[in-house]
């Protein structure tokens, strides 16, 4: 089974089209592509906005970090033409928009881990950095990046 299938059994689909920015969405050196980071973005509109531990939820930081992977995933879709084309993935960065007394941003990117384990096999066994933050851009809660091997 392809990756986007596994990711369409779990209720998820890449978008077809990257935002444009004035900076690449992902950049490739070798054999491996760095994504930029990614918020929860669906057909361009943040999905959530605001600060995990005041007024977003522990499942909506969940939904939010899967869905700005995901966004990320569009990005080695659109360098390399199909997710088959990752061989590994590297490491995984996810950045939290979090109270100051909110200790739990891994917990938030253990949902990604999750769903990379889950849909990758052994091709998703990653290094991962979680980390907390005042305010993300533009509100998100959540941004995730991704570093691949193709």
């Amino acid at each position: 089974m392809h990756y986007e299938e596994k990711l369409a059994e779990r209720g998820l689909k890449l978008p077809s089209q990257i935002n444009k920015r004035i900076f690449e969405s992902g950049m490739r050196t070798g054999n491996l592509i760095f994504t930029s980071g990614n918020a929860a973005k669906v057909d361009g509109v943040l999905k959530y906005k605001g600060i995990v531990g005041d007024n977003v939820s522990m499942e909506e930081a969940h939904d939010a970090a899967k869905i700005a992977f995901v966004n990320c995933l569009a990005t080695v879709r659109e360098m390399t033409g199909s997710l088959s084309s990752i061989k590994k993935f590297v490491n995984v960065k996810g950045y939290v928009a979090s109270t100051p007394g909110f200790s739990e941003q891994p917990e938030v990117m253990n949902e990604v881990s999750k769903l990379i384990n889950e849909v990758f096999g052994d091709v998703g066994k990653h290094s991962r950095v979680a980390i907390g933050a005042a305010s993300l851009p533009g509100g998100t809660p959540v941004e995730v990046e991704i570093i691949v091997e193709v």
